[in-house]
């Protein structure tokens, strides 16, 4: 394992899903709720997000295993009841941390394309190339409907009363369950991350002109 590509990794990871969670306070705090703010979440500090198993761990062991990379960030607290919208507010606010990844990395994709890094080889092209396929997975990963995870805000929108309560005691052992689907579901999220991966790199590149 070369040291410093691990570091790179990390930085990445931190970077994306800092900003990831960034935006979920800052869509929060446009819909209503300031919990986040208050609780000093809308901030660049990577202190004020990282956790240790979601944003270290789980990038660190993929990396290993030389799957596609995904992770995460503590939580940006947010009150639902002060949201716009209540739980469809709630589903908006969730949306934007993949989107977040998204955007990133089709910024990352136009710069590696425009500057040539993706047809040298060397640490641009590296970076670039990891900034791109990182948020692409940050934003799938994300977006499965399994609480706590973005997708699972949908979820949560569009279930009758019941339904949600199930989804909230599920959520009780959130952690755990993401952990278990890394663990025993491996193989099939791998499956899943590189084909949906491959579909979106595939529009990126018929967005530049197919070249």
């Amino acid at each position: 394992m070369d040291f410093g590509y691990l570091l790179i990794i990390l930085a990445i990871v931190l970077v994306s899903t800092v900003l990831h969670e960034l935006a979920h306070g800052l869509v929060a705090l446009w819909l209503g709720d300031t919990t986040a703010k208050e609780e000093g979440r809308l901030s660049l500090n990577p202190l004020k997000h990282i956790d240790p198993v979601m944003s270290i761990f789980i990038p660190l062991m993929l990396f290993v295993m030389h799957g596609p990379i995904f992770g995460g960030a503590k939580p940006v607290p947010v009150d639902s009841r002060n949201l716009r919208g209540k739980e469809w507010g709630m589903a908006l606010v969730a949306l934007a941390g993949p989107a977040t990844n998204f955007l990133l990395a089709l910024v990352f994709y136009l710069v590696g394309h425009f500057t040539g890094a993706f047809h040298t080889a060397g640490l641009f092209n590296y970076i670039m190339s990891e900034f791109v396929m990182i948020n692409l997975g940050l934003m799938l990963f994300n977006i499965l409907p399994i609480p706590p995870l973005d997708g699972s805000r949908v979820l949560y929108a569009i279930a009758p009363d019941g339904a949600r309560k199930v989804l909230m005691q599920i959520e009780t052992y959130g952690l755990f369950l993401v952990l278990i689907l890394v663990w025993l579901c491996g193989d099939f999220l791998s499956q899943y991350m590189v084909s949906a991966m491959n579909g979106i790199l595939n529009f990126f590149v018929f967005l530049t002109g197919g070249a």
